[in-house]
């Protein structure tokens, strides 16, 4: 046993660097007189190191701490686009105007994001359901403080409130669901789960009610229709840092957790790389109703998003919508549905990080998340405009940018593997979202600023977090074969 947590132990460097990074934080607090942001800079160094470590173990398929956690080439993907969503959102937190009423406390807040970090990287990389459920609520309870982190606003307690009052309805009845198919199956190991499933069991009934409650849970962490109540409102009221952050990297950890959990438990684990079917589960075609959940989302998401002036809620709206488009690759989960996922996360990590910087830039300086007051915003600050023209071109799926290579691809496996109707849906949806999209960029250059109103200046630092989320952005839209072969290898799962 000693042996076994000894090697368990170093396949677990990069959570231990976090463990580590959050200590570090906390002492900081108690004993560095001028805080300022003492905190994110260690945990920047946290992060980075971190990062190193995940580098480190770049094809590694083990199993550890008695099988519970899988250290696979899957499984350090994720974390790594956590770790790249994380330092970004540290800079922006640097970066805003809106944290510095808060100065005293702000380790605190790098202290929580930390943990929420050790949450996800537990949720990416879970074999076993009980400790899928704790790096579920480690993320959850995190992310609630966060989200209630400016108490001062009356918008952000009511958030705070409601995503509280959401998630542990919704981990309540992800819980019983879990429940029920340990009870049902005398396992909490997923690959366990799936043996059992294998044997034979005569309780379909139960089975499609426990799935149906775990996939409520999962769906509200990823925010698809009809479990995406929380998303608006407390997008809207989070400092704009943390909504960024949950529309990345909380989002990416449950999709990671969910592909892991679907994948083992229901599916053949020898099943062919090009047809995949729910083939431990008889009775409901669950292929057809993820799909129709997708196709929910996408057409929820952008005709709400419409209505939108409010640039954090309509960004919360698009986010929604491109869970739809993301949920596309599962209802195949296949390796080509899987990679799609894949390639179209990194992407989505770029560009929706990017738009919400330059929203948080906007509001830094003239105190307005209106759409409304946008007007003359890219004559007044253009490359800010530029940019965010850029990143809203690539939320939409346009070329010349990697949204394009993103949809490209995902649009592809899903008419790969005969979803015609989920493509022809996915296809209309992206047209209307061109229509709000645009108005945040008619906005910008169709309408001269005020008489008096003078240019926007923003120093070099700032412009620099810019352009490592800008680059990317066009770069990978041109040329996206590493986006591709990085995909490639990375869907492979310990024990396929």
């Amino acid at each position: 046993m000693v042996d076994n947590i000894l090697n368990s132990v170093i396949h677990f460097y990069p959570e231990i660097a976090i463990v580590v990074t959050l200590c570090a934080i906390i002492i900081g607090d108690l004993f560095i007189k001028r805080k300022g942001h003492t905190g994110g800079w260690i945990l920047l160094g946290g992060m980075i190191v971190t990062g190193i470590l995940l580098l480190v173990q770049t094809g590694w398929s083990n199993s550890v701490f008695d099988d519970m956690i899988a250290v696979d080439p899957f499984a350090i993907y994720f974390k790594l686009l956590i770790t790249v969503a994380t330092i970004f959102v540290i800079l922006f937190s640097m970066k805003s105007v809106e944290l510095d009423e808060y100065s005293e406390r702000i380790s605190e807040y790098y202290m929580l994001m930390a943990g929420m970090v050790l949450g996800m990287f537990l949720m990416v990389s879970s074999t076993n359901l009980l400790l899928m459920y704790l790096a579920f609520e480690m993320t959850s309870i995190s992310s609630y403080v966060l989200v209630g982190f400016t108490k001062k606003s009356d918008k952000s307690s009511e958030a705070s409130m409601k995503y509280i009052i959401y998630g542990a309805v919704a981990s309540g009845i992800m819980i019983y669901g879990i429940s029920l198919l340990v009870g049902m199956t005398g396992a909490t190991d997923i690959y366990a789960i799936n043996e059992a499933l294998a044997g034979g069991l005569d309780q379909s009934l139960l089975l499609t009610i426990s799935i149906i409650m775990i996939i409520t849970g999962l769906g509200f962490k990823i925010a698809i229709v009809p479990f995406h109540f929380w998303a608006p409102d407390v997008y809207e009221g989070a400092p704009i840092t943390i909504t960024a952050y949950l529309s990345v990297a909380s989002k990416i950890a449950a999709l990671a957790m969910t592909i892991r959990f679907f994948r083992i438990s229901f599916f053949e684990l020898s099943a062919s790389e090009t047809v995949a079917v729910w083939s431990m589960i008889n009775g409901l075609n669950w292929n057809m109703i993820l799909a129709v959940l997708a196709a929910l989302a996408m057409v929820v998401g952008n005709l709400s998003a419409l209505r939108q002036d409010n640039i954090k809620r309509m960004l919360a709206y698009s986010s929604i919508a491109h869970a739809g488009y993301i949920l596309m690759g599962l209802v195949i989960l296949t390796n080509e549905g899987l990679s799609a996922i894949l390639i179209y996360v990194f992407v989505y990590l770029f560009m929706n990080l990017g738009a919400f910087y330059v929203a948080m830039l906007f509001s830094n300086k003239t105190g307005t998340v209106s759409i409304e007051g946008y007007k003359g915003l890219g004559h007044r600050a253009p490359l800010m405009g530029a940019s965010m023209t850029v990143f809203l071109v690539a939320l939409t799926g346009f070329p010349p940018t990697a949204g394009f290579i993103a949809k490209l691809y995902i649009f592809g496996a899903a008419v790969s593997a005969g979803w015609f109707w989920l493509v022809l849906i996915a296809g209309i949806t992206t047209v209307i979202s061109l229509f709000y999209y645009i108005r945040v960029v008619r906005n910008m250059y169709f309408f001269q600023p005020e008489e008096n109103a003078g240019k926007l200046e923003f120093d070099a630092g700032t412009k620099i977090i810019l352009m490592l989320l800008l680059i990317p952005t066009l770069l990978f839209g041109v040329y996206f074969t590493p986006i591709f072969e990085m995909a490639r290898q990375s869907i492979q799962m310990f024990g396929m």
